[in-house]
């Protein structure tokens, strides 16, 4: 079967993405996945890492990003108590702390099954291990894949694309129910993590059945239609002519 970073290739030049797309991996070994480097700070700061090819590994060292340790592989660096009064008294995240610990307890942290938990470009030969996948996109390209994981889902299904409060590494897996249904959420909007992304990058995160769907689109679908080619062209036309105002037409009734 052909891998999905080599099935994602049609999608990706469609949609005119050409940063690295990086997949959750849990897996038994880590030598597949050299260079590998610790998450010292947040996670995302690893970013331009990603760029390079480089794979970021969670564990108990990663004690610059206490969170990813936390939402990824399930460890808790402090008790649960304090972990609410953290993000509900000085971060602010919550006006209360029972509020904050019902959000908890209603979201719990991905607990991984294999020994290392990595995050990084798609590799080959790791699919079985691979978890959810991230596409860093702008907001044309974001409006493009949302159309795109709407395709083959319908009213019985799994709301197939979500928008959840949540930290940036929560959103990477946790707060998915059931990593096994195709489904999107619209990640990057943890303010605390947006310091590390250009301004004008956002993230859409998706199961690997999801991935596997928008992997395999055919050219009946809308997004081989002439909207996305016509958006594409507009956006061109722009870089070079600045964006500005269409110009004056005056509105006539029709009766």
């Amino acid at each position: 079967m052909t891998e999905l970073r080599q099935r994602a290739t049609g999608i990706l030049e469609l949609a005119g993405i050409e940063t690295p797309v990086v997949g959750v991996y849990d897996a038994p070994h880590t030598l597949p996945f050299a260079p590998l480097v610790l998450a010292r700070r947040c996670i995302f700061s690893s970013y331009e890492n990603w760029q390079k090819g480089h794979c970021v590994l969670v564990n108990r060292e990663s004690e610059g990003c206490r969170g990813a340790v936390y939402w990824l592989c399930g460890i808790e660096a402090t008790s649960k108590e304090k972990m609410r009064h953290f993000y509900s008294q000085r971060k602010g995240l919550k006006a209360t702390a029972e509020l904050m610990e019902n959000w908890l307890e209603d979201h719990p942290p991905h607990e991984p099954q294999e020994s290392h938990l990595i995050v990084g470009p798609l590799k080959e030969g790791q699919d079985r291990y691979l978890k959810t996948i991230t596409l860093y996109v702008n907001p044309d390209q974001l409006s493009l894949l949302l159309t795109g994981c709407e395709y083959e889902n319908g009213p019985a299904d799994a709301q197939p694309i979500i928008s959840s409060f949540g930290s940036g590494c929560g959103q990477l897996a946790a707060l998915f129910k059931d990593l096994n249904v195709p489904q999107a959420i619209i990640g990057s909007t943890d303010i605390l993590m947006r310091e590390h992304l250009p301004p004008e990058v956002m993230a859409l995160t998706v199961t690997k059945p999801m991935f596997e769907q928008l992997c395999s689109f055919g050219e009946n679908s809308s997004l081989f239609r002439p909207f996305w080619s016509t958006l594409r062209n507009k956006r061109s036309e722009q870089a070079v002519n600045g964006f500005g105002e269409n110009p004056e037409q005056k509105y006539t009734e029709k009766i």
